[in-house]
């Protein structure tokens, strides 16, 4: 708000708005000057109206008139007197009633914006209750990875096993091989029956390496599609922790939005109380008194 205002300024303002028959308020005055602080137009028309007696009493003091052009004006004075009071008067009803209908209407706009208030803090609630459930989710899927590394490991160590398993079947194969090169000198009864021996073994080492290499294939898709989709979940928990994390922060600018509002709404409701007018004094009953005892006299 501009300052620099002065008491003659406020002076001069106050005189023209009492010039038109209407209440010389701090909001009016403002509104003649274009400027000032309510608390600088406060205490200024304060001292406009302390002053205002004694310029009345001065602007009362005729020069020496007859007594009948005295009395005349006197009687002018007072109708004019009695006029301004009830336009002031009206005019004052009037800004009251006005000021009390703003009054309600804010009150009740207030009473909206409390309800507002009211829903924004139960969606930031409901925000961070979503918000807590995914990071607990996230947490939770966490831990499901990391059992998933460690069934990975396990089904590693598990083939590494059976690889070796393999190796050493094959080992001894490689061994009756050479063994039964050895003993082809034998006798062809023996020798029948050792190659239907070596052939049965090795359709069962054969068959045991299958099924082994069955076992770990098996193992392995299982451990992918697992991991897949363990990824899968993390990846739309994620999504949903960072949509859950964007309402919040729209959540907490509407409210300190509506907070911001009800704050100026407030400060627009101090803003419009007035102060009662004072009531004008009549130096002209004074002064036609003191004529009176004069005569008398």
């Amino acid at each position: 708000m501009p300052r620099g205002i002065t008491q003659h300024q406020v002076n001069a303002a106050a005189d023209a708005i009492l010039g038109v028959g209407e209440n010389p308020t701090i909001e009016k005055v403002r509104t003649e000057l274009g400027t000032g602080s309510p608390n600088t137009v406060t205490r200024m028309l304060d001292v406009w109206r302390s002053q205002l007696g004694e310029r009345l009493r001065r602007l009362s003091a005729l020069p020496d008139l007859p007594a009948p052009v005295g009395q005349a004006m006197m009687t002018l004075w007072q109708l004019a007197t009695e006029h301004a009071n009830q336009a002031i008067a009206g005019r004052f009803v009037e800004e009251q009633a006005a000021l009390e209908t703003d009054r309600n209407t804010l009150a009740t706009e207030r009473q909206d914006w409390g309800t507002r208030l009211e829903a924004a803090e139960a969606d930031r609630a409901q925000a961070l209750a979503s918000k807590d459930l995914a990071e607990h989710a996230c947490a939770t899927l966490d831990a499901q990875l990391q059992d998933s590394h460690a069934l990975r490991a396990d089904l590693a160590q598990q083939r590494n096993r059976l690889q070796t398993q393999c190796d050493q079947l094959s080992a001894e194969l490689h061994g009756l091989r050479g063994l039964l090169a050895e003993q082809q000198h034998a006798a062809a009864t023996e020798r029948a029956r050792q190659e239907a021996y070596v052939r049965n073994l090795e359709d069962r080492a054969h068959q045991e390496v299958d099924r082994l290499r069955q076992e770990t294939k098996q193992w392995q898709q299982r451990l992918e599609v697992a991991e897949r989709s363990h990824r899968d979940a993390e990846t739309i928990l994620r999504n949903e922790l960072g949509a859950v994390r964007d309402q919040l922060r729209g959540s907490e600018k509407e409210i300190a939005r509506y907070a911001g509002q009800i704050a100026g709404l407030e400060r627009v409701l101090n803003k419009q109380a007035q102060p009662k007018p004072k009531k004008v004094r009549h130096p002209g009953r004074s002064q036609r008194a003191a004529r009176a005892k004069k005569e008398q006299a």
